[in-house]
């Protein structure tokens, strides 16, 4: 679901935030001279399917704090979503989702943390997108801010998996990150979260995501420059010309 607003509308989501003390992002700070300046595309995940999915409503509050910073959000709902290699890749919710991670240029991930780790509802949507489509690999060189929430005392178990798994993806993961403890006291009978300590880390790692997307996203070609990926192409160039009649 797209989530783009007005943005007077934007401001009155946000009323624990101190608008004297954070400022949407100037991009021309960031960006490249090639950069147009257009809103970061940042995808929101999340980990639970519970009703009352306390990531789901920690990403609801990212999206609230992008959009006032000058991010334009997508969420993608995890309900529906197969298991890994159960179905086809042409699968509504797996066509949805990769269409999704191509979209971006950065992501939240929410997790949870069940078990000492993240849930297996968020691994499943990892899984599903592919290191590489083709010609195009949808996460490689793209921003990521992890994030956990926490049914007891404070944890980082499933924010250090997260940065795990986004090194896999190839991912630039921003150094600031968040975990939530004891998430249903933080939130009101609204669903929207209190203010608190918890609440400005979250606005600090927004911000931060935001800066880095504007200030990586022009230079995936200098970035992601590897010289194993060359070496690797040229050995298979010189197989199709040895493999070649005549």
């Amino acid at each position: 679901m797209k989530e783009r607003s007005d943005h007077r509308l934007i401001r009155s989501k946000l009323p624990n935030l101190d608008f004297d003390k954070v400022h949407p992002v100037d991009p021309t700070h960031y960006v490249t001279e090639k950069d147009d300046g257009h809103p970061p595309k940042i995808l929101l995940l999340y980990g639970s399917l519970r009703t009352r999915s306390f990531s789901r409503l920690v990403t609801e509050e990212c999206g609230y704090i992008l959009r006032y910073l000058g991010a334009d959000t997508q969420t993608f709902n995890p309900e529906n979503l197969p298991l890994p290699d159960s179905v086809a890749n042409d699968h509504p919710k797996v066509r949805e989702l990769r269409e999704l991670a191509r979209w971006a240029e950065g992501m939240v991930w929410v997790s949870p943390e069940r078990h000492g780790a993240m849930t297996g509802i968020f691994k499943s949507q990892i899984d599903w997108i592919p290191l590489s489509d083709g010609a195009v690999r949808p996460t490689q060189g793209k921003t990521l801010a992890v994030m956990q929430v926490n049914g007891g005392s404070q944890s980082f178990n499933a924010v250090n998996q997260l940065r795990v798994l986004g090194r896999w993806m190839r991912m630039v993961t921003i150094p600031n990150q968040s975990s939530v403890p004891k998430a249903f006291s933080e939130f009101d009978e609204n669903d929207r979260m209190k203010p608190s300590p918890y609440y400005n880390r979250i606005v600090d790692v927004m911000e931060e995501l935001v800066k880095f997307t504007y200030m990586t996203r022009g230079r995936s070609v200098e970035l992601l420059d590897r010289y194993s990926e060359k070496m690797e192409s040229a050995e298979a160039l010189i197989a199709r010309v040895n493999s070649s009649p005549g």
